[in-house]
């Protein structure tokens, strides 16, 4: 029996074969990556806007979750003209389901794909090419292929109106111009996952990045040492296929003279040595340069692809969660945190933390641009802050950059992320301790206590795990910031 070939299927097929053939085909070693509370997430709001988008169809057919091919040929032979959810599967077992077809007056189809994204983004062309060629093959002619997506200059006032929510964008050339190409693949993909056989000692992942490597990746690269060469940070593709082809997988195999730059060598530098690379005297000036009170701060944002409040457009942040440490210089540290308990703009936050902080010294954070560009939001929807916020974004230090260039650790393999550095400088603290572990954990659960109305955990339980979460945060900087002031 033929093995199904869906478009998920498809697009895993077209980033690594061999991981769509274990999944197929040796499902009980098919390692699973971890389904995301993000990705759980990102697949709500789908839903959320493919509710929008069948509004632009009020005469469309809600065919009923998970209805057979041959129900959807009964119902293209009635007089309704806009379906919803209607699946198809070829003779060789490719399967789709459309999400809106429309049949139109000269009997051809046209297909209309709902994407929560603002703009027509890359690999969005090949998934209509894979329903276009789905419904080719059961016998239906495609004449017209659209996108339906979120509007990027939407902004909300009042209630939703879907139409101005939404835009339609078609793609019908853009289809053509490479549909020959993408039969090929999913011809090439349904004959691969019916092998019999293939070679599992590596997969196409091994001449890609380590942020576009499979979940499978080790299963089949199992000759890929501790530190690798998919560690050292901002590496090509072109490099990595290089030095893959040459079997340098470790990066004590990187050749002295290959092409580097200064702070990829350094990196690879202090693997080779085993040694942390310092230099004092750059971060002695850096640090020097801080004015007191240092006001440690981080937020924890909400975005949504459908705005929930007046004001925001799609995929907009809100930022519902602060912490802040503030040392002064004597080394006397003060704590603020607020949480927010519904879903509304953070005027009360901001009052309370400019009473706190003042404009007076240097906010400290970690990866500041995202600080930076929360404040940014915070001016245009709560202008009456607009002195205080700036007064942040003009005196905002990235500690996280000390990172980048002058303190490189091998046991940060490569990441200069604080989850990774923390933990080397100071042992002492973990997050693996903690109920809500990252960014995204806590914008899931403060999303649900919000939003749900079936929110079953304890409230005031899980407000003080939320607020212990941020709180390392910024406790988190404020230590590494200790370690660095004793260099």
């Amino acid at each position: 029996m033929l093995s199904q070939l869906t478009k998920t299927n498809f697009i895993q097929y077209l980033n690594c074969p061999e991981s769509l053939w274990l999944l197929k085909n040796k499902p009980e070693k098919y390692i699973n990556g971890e389904f995301s509370l993000f990705l759980e997430k990102l697949i709500k709001e789908g839903y959320e806007v493919e509710e929008y988008a069948k509004l632009l169809f009020p005469n469309g057919i809600d065919l009923p979750e998970n209805s057979t091919p041959e129900y959807t040929k009964q119902q293209l032979a009635t007089n309704n003209t806009v379906f919803f959810q209607p699946s198809f599967l070829t003779d060789k077992g490719v399967f789709a389901r459309i999400d809106v077809l429309e049949k139109l007056p000269d009997g051809t189809y046209h297909i209309y794909e709902i994407k929560s994204a603002s703009s027509v983004k890359k690999g969005k062309v090949e998934d209509a090419c894979f329903q276009k060629y789905v419904l080719t093959e059961c016998g239906l002619t495609v004449s017209k292929v659209s996108i339906i997506h979120l509007n990027k200059d939407y902004i909300k006032q009042g209630d939703i109106v879907p139409s101005e929510l939404l835009e339609i964008t078609e793609i019908t050339d853009k289809v053509n111009n490479i549909y020959s190409a993408v039969v090929n693949d999913i011809n090439a993909a349904s004959n691969y996952i019916n092998k019999e056989a293939i070679d599992e000692t590596q997969c196409a992942c091994r001449y890609n990045t380590r942020s576009n490597h499979c979940d499978t990746f080790y299963y089949f690269n199992k000759d890929v040492p501790e530190f690798s060469i998919y560690e050292i940070p901002r590496i090509s593709a072109k490099k990595i296929e290089q030095l893959v082809d040459n079997y340098h997988l470790s990066i004590l195999d990187v050749p002295l003279d290959f092409d580097l730059s200064d702070i990829q060598q350094m990196r690879v530098e202090s693997v080779r040595q085993e040694q942390v690379l310092i230099n004092k005297p750059a971060i002695t000036e850096i640090l020097a340069g801080l004015k007191f009170p240092l006001h440690f701060v981080d937020y924890e944002t909400y975005p949504t692809a459908v705005p929930k409040l007046d004001g925001m457009g799609p995929h907009d942040h809100l930022v519902f969660q602060v912490s802040i440490h503030t040392m002064q210089a004597s080394g006397e540290l003060t704590h603020f945190e607020w949480l927010g308990d519904k879903m509304e703009q953070p005027t009360d936050m901001l009052k309370k933390m400019e009473a706190f902080t003042g404009q007076i010294g240097t906010f400290v954070s970690w990866n500041a641009p995202f600080e930076v560009s929360r404040n940014k939001d915070m001016i245009n929807w709560i202008p009456e802050f607009s002195d205080y916020l700036n007064y942040i974004n003009n005196h905002m230090f990235d500690l996280m950059t000390i990172f980048k260039t002058d303190y490189v650790d091998y046991r940060f393999h490569g990441s200069s992320s604080i989850k990774k550095v923390l933990p080397v400088l100071c042992p002492e603290f973990s997050y693996s301790n903690l109920e809500v572990q990252d960014g995204t954990m806590a914008l899931d659960t403060w999303g649900r206590m919000i939003l749900d109305e079936n929110f079953a955990e304890d409230k005031e339980i899980t407000r003080k795990n939320l607020l212990a979460y941020c709180e390392l945060d910024t406790l988190a900087m404020v230590e590494i910031y200790k370690v660095l002031k004793q260099l």
